[in-house]
Order: C-alpha cells, then structure tokens, then sequence
C-alpha cells in the first residue's frame, strides 16, 4: 500500500520540526550569500563599496538569525564580530580584502575594541554588584525590608511587588529579579483562595515591575547601554550623558508608568481577600564581608546618583565593586562563571555592528541615498519605536536594540538640525532603548515573562491585554516625556 498524500505531508512537517534549526541555519547562509554576492549595482545605491555590501550582509545575518533564534542571540553577536575580523577588518582573509584599497579597511583593534567598550565595562560592574547581593543573601534581606513597610492590604502589597521588583531591576537582571520576586511570592499565591482573581495581578506584578524597573537607570537592560553608548562614544555623538542624567528622567517616568500599571491591574484583577501575608525566610550572613558588601553597594550607587558632581564617570564607578570584592576575595575566580556573560557579547554585537556601519561609510550612503531629512520627524521618531517595540515582543529588546540604534544613529545625524525641535538624536535613540522595555505582551517577550508565565497562574490572553495596554500607554507617556526634556537641552 503505497502512502498517501497525507501522510507524506505529516512526515515532512515531523522532519522540518526536528531539523527546524538546521532548516533555518541553510535559508540564513543562502540569503546572506545571495546579498554578499550580488552586483553592487543591484542595490541601486548610488556610490555603495563592496565593503559595504558585506557590511549589508552581515547586517541581514544578524538580523535574521536574531529574529528567528536558529542559534542564542550572544552567538549571534560573537560571530558578527568574528566575521567582521575575517572579511573586512585590515587583518582579514588575504584573498578577500586584496582588491579593497587598506585605508577603507576597518582597523581589527577598532573590532576588537566593542568587546571592551565603557559600556560593557558599566554592565560588568552592575553583574559584579548583582552576583554578590544574590550569593551572600543581601538581595533577600534587602527585599524583606523593601516590602515591610507595604504591610498587609492587598492592593498596598500589590504595589509593593512592583515597586521593589523595580527597584532590583535598576540595578539587578531583570532576570534574576523576576526569579527572586518570584520566590518570594510563591508563598503569598499558596495562602490565597484558588479563585482570587488578585493571584493574577500579583503574579502579572513581576515581569511588569521588572521590565518596566530596567528603564531607570543605564545598567538596568541592555538596550539602555547600546543607546547610551552610541550617544557618549567619543568618536561620535559625544554628548556625555551621565547615569546621574539619565536617572533623573527616567527614574520618575519609571514611577508614573508602573502606578498605572497598578491602578490597572486593580481594576482588571480586584482582590476578594482582606489580607495578604509576606513570609521571606533568609537573608545576609553577618561578618566583615556583608558589612563590605553593603558599605560598597552604597558607594557605587551614591557615585552613579552624583556622577556630575563628584567627576568620576560611571564607567569608572562601575569597576570599583570589581577590585574591592576581588582584592577582599568576597568574589573568587570560580564565581566569574556565574556573569552573563552572554549579555556582555550581546552588548559588544550591537557596537560592532555600528563600527561597520560608520567606518565604512555605509551610515553616510545610506541615509544619502533615504530622504529621511525630508520625512515628517514624528514619523521617524515614532515610527521607530512602534516599530522597535513589535520587533521586541518577539525577539530579545538588546537584539531589537542592537539592530534598530545603529541605523538610527545614522539618520539622526542625516535628519540634522530637523530633530531639534523634538530633543535632537537624544529623543530619537533614547526612544528606541525605552521601546524595547516597553515589549512585554508575551511569555517569549521577555524572560521575566517567560519565567511568570511558567508558574501557570497566568494565561497568555492576560499576559497580551495587560502587557499591549500598558505598553501603549507607556509609549505614549515615555515620547511625549523625551521630547519635552529634549527640548530643554538636557541630554545634550
């Protein structure tokens, strides 16, 4: 009995599942190809190099291998940075850059460099301070006396998960905070009746407070430290914004945007209960080392806080807790294991990318060739972001980040003197980075959506009205905000 069509049709869709990686590995490497060898003359920019067509190239690798995650985002960006030594750096393969002139070549110590730039400096020190709040126990302590003053009322508690979710995620991994908050909350959700719709609102609380919370300073997501870093780089924009600058604006947008976030989950998850008990159990050893610990903590923050005043910059600032607790052994080698490192390589991609764009002049030939000076600004300006924060929902915000600043960094300078009257290029890279935490309608949004939605306490049908709500709201809040600063002159 030969098979039927059906069943043919059912075997091939079992072997595309199994190999579906290996299916999208071989489309990315053809598609790249395909854009790495065409005639130069079918892009139809005028005065495009072969450079730039490869630096084009290795832009739509980037992009499609983030977007369809054949392999994770950091590999992603390490092999940007590897291809990019290989093919258009002036260390790369002989035979494919001996027909480029060397002085259009990018210099493979600029490459090299993005993996030390300041601002993976800044998210080192910030993983540095996380790792050992969490290994000595003083995040737990601190937790307890975050949430103690919210006593015992519902709702007050309600708000007291989103505040101090926050808090941590300025500072802490949005990741690691939603896991801690989590913990803590497990307890709260088992005390409470099975048909409290409250349980909801609590358990929505985390990744809202979370995603919402890294917008409050530099190192509270990626995306904020690819945005600062385009906007601080000496060699471009050069506009010094400091984490005390960036703080004072986003720190209070930060507050207005979760107090709504409350005052919508109230109404949307009201609570039947009369009470809610907090039970933490654990928290800081005592000694020498806590005492460290905390007395560190406290100076890097008040450093960061007062960066302008006190004149050490905040990528200086971000290495002291890494030479105190190393010279005081509170962090041992084994526990570098323990870093995102995947981050870091994640943040480093993003540079990288831009480094092409700019060094080979693909920015410029860009933009010259797109009349985006002749757009509508608010087109621009919005756009990108509506854009950014649909990309975000389904790919990671520093991925989405990586790929979207870059080129606008490069129509920002192209716009010129046009985007004055909404903030400058501030506005508009800013906007991008606030996007990206902004994307929360989903469990694969973000990975403190991920890890509430595995609790099984949320459907995803709540998890996308709440999270597209809010993030509507929050888009519009967050761009009315940036232009009225940027009007002032404050990020430069």
């Amino acid at each position: 009995m030969e098979p039927t069509n059906d069943s043919i049709l059912t075997k091939v869709k079992r072997l595309l599942k199994k190999n579906a990686r290996i299916v999208k590995l071989l489309a990315i490497a053809i598609l790249t190809t395909i854009i790495w060898f065409l005639p130069v003359e079918a892009f139809g920019i005028e005065g495009l190099t072969v450079l730039q067509q490869r630096i084009i190239a290795i832009f739509v690798f980037a992009a499609t291998m983030w977007i369809l995650e054949a392999v994770p985002a950091w590999t992603t960006s390490l092999l940007i940075i590897v291809i990019m030594l290989l093919t258009v750096s002036n260390s790369g393969i002989t035979f494919l850059i001996s027909d480029i002139p060397k002085e259009d070549l990018i210099s493979y110590k600029t490459i090299m460099a993005t993996f030390a730039d300041q601002t993976v400096m800044l998210f080192l020190g910030g993983f540095i301070l996380a790792l050992v709040a969490s290994k000595s126990g003083v995040d737990i302590t601190l937790a307890r006396a975050m949430l103690r003053p919210f006593g015992t009322r519902p709702g007050v508690v309600l708000l007291g998960f989103l505040l101090v979710t926050a808090v941590f995620s300025m500072f802490v991994s949005n990741t690691a905070t939603a896991a801690m908050m989590l913990t803590f909350l497990t307890p709260v959700l088992k005390s409470l009746p099975a048909n409290e719709r409250g349980r909801i609102a609590l358990a929505l609380a985390i990744p809202i407070g979370a995603n919402i919370g890294g917008m409050g300073t530099p190192i509270g997501t990626p995306p904020n430290g690819i945005a600062l870093g385009y906007l601080n780089n000496s060699e471009g924009l050069n506009l010094g914004i400091g984490f005390d600058q960036w703080m004072m604006v986003m720190t209070p947008l930060m507050l207005l945007i979760l107090f709504i976030a409350w005052f919508l989950l109230m109404k949307m998850y009201p609570f039947k209960a009369d009470s809610v008990q907090l039970k933490i159990i654990g928290g800081a050893k005592k000694g020498w080392r806590t005492n460290v610990i905390y007395a560190t903590l406290v100076i890097t923050i008040l450093l960061w806080m007062f960066e302008k005043k006190i004149g050490i910059n905040s990528y200086v600032v971000a290495l002291i807790p890494v030479g105190v607790f190393s010279l005081t052994r509170i962090i041992k080698s084994k526990d570098l294991k323990d870093i995102d490192w995947a981050v870091l390589w994640m943040v480093a991609g993003g540079f990288a990318l831009g480094v092409g764009m700019d060094k080979t002049g693909l920015a410029k030939t860009l933009v010259e060739a797109i009349p985006f000076n002749e757009w509508p600004v608010l087109i621009v300006m919005v756009g990108s972001g509506i854009i950014c924060w649909l990309l975000s929902t389904f790919i990671s915000n520093s991925a989405a980040a990586a790929l979207m600043v870059p080129i606008l960094a490069a129509v920002g300078k192209g716009m010129g003197s046009a985007l004055d009257e909404y903030g400058g290029i501030g506005t508009l890279l800013i906007g991008i980075a606030l996007s990206a935490s902004f994307a929360m309608a989903l469990p694969i949004s973000t990975p403190p959506n991920a890890i509430a939605y595995s609790t099984g306490l949320i459907k995803s049908s709540q998890m996308c009205i709440v999270g597209v709500i809010i993030g509507v709201i929050a888009l519009a809040i967050g761009y009315t905000l940036m232009v009225f600063i940027g009007r002032t002159g404050f990020f430069g």
